[in-house]
């Protein structure tokens, strides 16, 4: 069988010892497949060091492309040489596009109020009433009228040396799914640590030069499965419950391999399913399947100036 590439994801998120997994993936065009090649784990009780494990594995399969789940790029504010006049007084380009866009979509909400607020007060309630039949993705977080927690973030701004152009537009487009299913916002560094920034600033000194870094979110993967209707929005639910987790990651895997031909051996299915942390590998890899079949939803150029290289893959075209 002829192997046209290969991919992988690579969740580090944890402490320094907490066992972590690769997960490769790799397409056969022959057959019209991919196959999960390999999904390895990091153990403590490996005698080599566990970084260097990590660029033996990128060496042995000749990886071309790897998705992680941590920043790529530093906010603006690390890389300024100007004379800093505060936060709030920015004049970095893209810091002042991303405050022009925020404060259009206030203005443009502030005015529909003012114009006939009992209309829009009763859109409003009614948008946020839980509705479980109510297609998760039906409105951008953007589209008028906002709901009230988009608006506190958007007031809250966007700051120069904590955020990335890549947040405002991840808020814009799934802020309010990523706060009602999984009870967090995106932010770049809300979730990462010192210490894994600087781990993360060595091992890229030790890999390939020709490799390809990319960057995603596990938390939108998922959504994005959900699109593709890969995913149901209870799954997502017992995703995050300890008795439930299980058996939806189950239901999730199976689905995944009759939609995206995708072949699974059993012993790496049953990792899957037990290990959240391999599962969380999974889904980076198949963002990276996005990146090798060029099935990406489209980030505006601005999104990614900073080199980051968010990925978002479109699984409706798969």
């Amino acid at each position: 069988m002829k192997v046209n590439a290969n991919v992988a994801g690579l969740s580090l998120g944890g402490g320094r010892r907490e066992n972590f997994f690769f997960c490769l993936l790799e397409h056969y065009p022959d057959r019209g497949r991919w196959f999960l090649k390999s999904l390895h784990q990091v153990k403590d009780e490996e005698i080599q060091d566990r970084d260097e494990i990590i660029t033996a594995w990128i060496e042995q399969y000749g990886l071309q492309k790897i998705v992680v789940d941590f920043p790529l790029s530093r906010p603006l504010c690390e890389t300024c040489q100007l004379k800093c006049p505060g936060a709030n007084a920015c004049p970095q380009t893209p810091v002042l596009e991303v405050r022009k866009e925020m404060n259009a979509l206030l203005e443009e909400d502030a005015r529909m109020e003012r114009e006939n607020p009992k209309r829009y007060e009763q859109t409003r309630n009614s948008a946020e009433e839980t509705d479980w039949s109510r297609d998760l993705l039906h409105k951008t977080a953007d589209e008028h009228i906002l709901s009230r927690s988009f608006k506190r973030k958007l007031r809250k701004g966007f700051i120069p040396y904590w955020h990335r152009p890549i947040d405002f537009w991840i808020w814009k487009n799934y802020y309010d799914q990523l706060l009602s299913i999984f009870k967090t916002s995106y932010d770049s560094y809300g979730h990462v640590s010192v210490m894994l920034l600087a781990r993360l600033k060595y091992l890229i000194r030790h890999f390939p030069q020709d490799l390809q870094l990319h960057e995603s979110s596990i938390q939108i993967v998922l959504l994005e499965l959900y699109r593709a209707r890969l995913v149901g929005k209870f799954q997502l639910l017992q995703l995050f419950d300890l008795d439930l987790q299980s058996m939806a990651r189950e239901t999730l895997i199976r689905g995944i391999e009759e939609k995206l031909q995708l072949f699974i051996y059993d012993h790496d299915f049953e990792m899957l399913v037990k290990n959240p942390k391999a599962f969380d590998s999974f889904l980076l890899a198949l963002a990276g399947q996005g990146v090798l079949m060029n099935k990406l939803r489209p980030i505006p150029d601005w999104g990614n100036t900073d080199g980051g290289n968010f990925v978002i893959p479109d699984f409706e075209r798969a």
